[in-house]
């Protein structure tokens, strides 16, 4: 062996909260890129201003380096009424908190998370998009 090499920085894990949206309710979930996995955290009922702020508590709380939204779309993959909802949400997650969102598609998340049992199906249906989320990163 020559010479001495400096240490290699690793990537640190990125980690990310995932919202499954809905009118009523929110899902949010967590995981990070080194485990690419993630829980359900629990859902949010409340709209408006009292969404956005529970949503910041958590923000906080877990210091996401990036947010995830499920994006829904009928079984042929054409957009519905929820589908631009959906994004437009994903803007004002961007706008209020400044993270990068990014879109997965969310379709038959519900349906897995009803078979699997799911006791908040919407926290985990937000776990689902995120492993989708992970799935789809090289």
């Amino acid at each position: 062996m020559t010479g001495s090499s400096a240490p290699v920085p690793l990537p640190s894990p990125l980690s990310f909260l995932a919202f499954d949206f809905g009118t009523k309710r929110v899902g949010v979930a967590v995981g990070n890129s080194l485990l690419r996995s993630a829980q359900g955290l629990r859902s949010i009922a409340a709209e408006g201003d009292a969404r956005f702020a529970a949503i910041a508590a958590l923000i906080a709380e877990w210091q996401p380096n990036a947010l995830v939204i499920g994006v829904p779309r009928h079984p042929d993959g054409a957009p519905h009424d929820n589908t631009a909802r959906a994004q437009r949400f994903g803007r004002q997650l961007h706008g209020r908190f400044r993270l990068p969102v990014h879109e997965v598609d969310e379709r038959y998340t519900t349906t897995e998370a009803l078979a699997d049992g799911a006791k908040d199906v919407d926290a985990a249906s937000a776990a689902l998009i995120l492993e989708q989320f992970f799935r789809e990163q090289p």
